[in-house]
């Protein structure tokens, strides 16, 4: 549960820094329970719908040499925005791809800040030398 509310707040740090970045992306309330929403939000559409997507679309994923995953992101953040317009607004998909990219990365270095890598890699080496038992 810890885990999951550290990325929760990964994803509204995400969202703070890209709609601060990219003039196509805006916050409507930039405050810190608007960001911890829409990044809750994110979060449960990353963990439904971004695994049936790449499933769906491997043979993209695979010919494109995983950029196609670039559009994926970009389209999860835009049904994030359509499911809380009030806050999250996205002028157009292409400001959406690069948001994606943007939080990508956001999200990437402070998952290492936080070390939820590390830990994954630690869960990980656990589960074989169990299965090792």
């Amino acid at each position: 549960m810890a885990v999951f509310l550290v990325r929760v707040v990964i994803n509204a740090i995400g969202i703070a820094v890209t709609a601060w970045i990219l003039p196509g992306i805006d916050v409507v309330n930039n405050d810190l329970g608007t960001l911890l929403i829409i990044g809750l939000i994110f979060g449960i559409v990353n963990a439904i719908l971004k695994p049936i997507l790449l499933f769906l679309t491997c043979p993209a994923v695979i010919v494109t040499l995983g950029l196609f995953i670039l559009v994926i992101n970009g389209l999860l953040l835009q049904v994030t925005a359509a499911l809380v317009p009030d806050r999250l607004q996205i002028d157009n998909f292409g400001w959406a791809v690069v948001g994606g990219i943007v939080m990508s990365i956001i999200g990437l270095i402070l998952e290492g800040v936080f070390g939820l890598r590390e830990r994954r890699g630690k869960r990980e080496a656990r589960t074989i030398e169990y299965r090792k038992l």
